[in-house]
């Protein structure tokens, strides 16, 4: 078992595990939008909800689920191990840049980290975390179309959703690029397409989690 105790010690194994959730976190990310962005048919929340209840409710989905809670507290715990490896080997900031090809994003992971995880504690707390209990304790799924006009009427909290989504582009920017750099599927003859699949999706799918608070509270959808 020494491998499984190298995985969760070492830098390169720690880097794998965060690459290997991450990209698996993206996918999850990719669906939630989807099924998030039903709300911009204006129809009354119908698809939405039906997708919604559907996602609730099927069983294979709410297994999925279980592993999904797995990959954010494992992606959360490897990050911070790395961030405090990183910091403990540098104790000292440096007056210059060493690394001219690193950027801003990519030497602030820690500090984006945390403000995405204060961000997803927010989001549960105001949507998965209810509807959760409520179907645990009274067997039915509360209305979350009509939760999101009661939570994003309050202006404090539609930009603090906008804020998370700046920080979650951030993050992405760097971590997409960087998963496939881990896991060695770098490639000179495909990192271009890499960097702008990666690019378009960093900036695509905060830009419409961040649009939903904002059209509802400007009224845009009813």
């Amino acid at each position: 078992m020494k491998w499984l105790t190298d995985l969760f010690s070492s830098s390169l194994g720690r880097k794998l595990l965060m690459a290997l959730t991450g990209l698996f976190l993206i996918s999850f990310l990719v669906i939630h939008c989807t099924i998030n962005a039903m709300i911009f048919l204006n129809d009354g929340g119908e698809t939405f909800s039906y997708w919604g209840h559907f996602m609730g409710t099927n069983a294979i989905i709410r297994t999925l689920e279980i592993g999904l809670v797995a990959g954010f507290l494992l992606h959360i715990f490897q990050g911070l191990s790395l961030w405090r490896a990183n910091h403990a080997a540098r104790p000292v900031k440096y007056s210059v840049t060493k690394t001219p090809n690193s950027t801003w994003y990519s030497r602030s992971m820690g500090m984006l980290g945390t403000l995405l995880l204060l961000f997803l504690i927010l989001h549960t707390s105001h949507f998965w975390i209810p509807n959760r209990t409520n179907q645990f304790t009274q067997g039915e799924e509360l209305p979350l179309y009509k939760m999101m006009f009661d939570i994003f009427s309050n202006p404090w909290i539609v930009l603090l959703y906008v804020i998370g989504c700046v920080s979650l582009l951030w993050h992405l920017l760097h971590g997409f690029a960087s998963a496939f750099q881990s896991l060695g599927l770098n490639h000179l003859k495909y990192n271009g397409i890499i960097s702008f699949v990666g690019t378009a999706f960093s900036i695509i799918v905060p830009l419409i989690f961040a649009l939903m608070p904002i059209a509802i509270y400007l009224g845009w959808i009813n």
